[in-house]
């Protein structure tokens, strides 16, 4: 039977690729991927060990949508992380709005700079 092995890439819509770069590669640190080739749009894209984060500088259909306050209640996509309260100084150092995850787990929930919403979960190293 066949089956799903794992996520290849998540494609994020921004409004601009170098504010965008600054949340994911200047506060997250992910690092770039300059294998993008010309798409006809500006992005970029940024790697996670085998996955990856598209950003597309290109109109978002849904401009117009409420957002959620807790952006576990919204479209969001999850990266783990080693240290959630070195990530929640940074967030804080700039001014980014986050909540806590409402499961009790070593979690939070934030929007980058057009919206969307990140989930970081801390990794217990056993």
């Amino acid at each position: 039977m066949s089956r799903v092995l794992s996520v290849h890439h998540v494609s994020l819509l921004v409004a601009d690729t170098v504010r965008a770069l600054d949340f994911y590669h200047g506060i997250l640190g992910i690092p770039l991927d300059d294998s993008r080739p010309d798409l006809g749009y500006p992005g970029a894209w940024l790697q996670i060990g085998a996955q990856q984060i598209h950003l597309m500088e290109l109109a978002d259909p849904a401009d117009s949508a409420i957002l959620a306050s807790h952006g576990g209640r919204d479209r969001h996509f999850a990266l783990h992380v080693d240290e959630l309260d070195a990530f929640r100084k940074r967030l804080e150092e700039r001014g980014i709005d986050y909540t806590l995850s409402r499961s009790g787990r070593r979690a939070l929930f934030c929007r980058d700079f057009d919206g969307n919403a990140v989930e970081l979960i801390e990794v217990v190293a056993d």
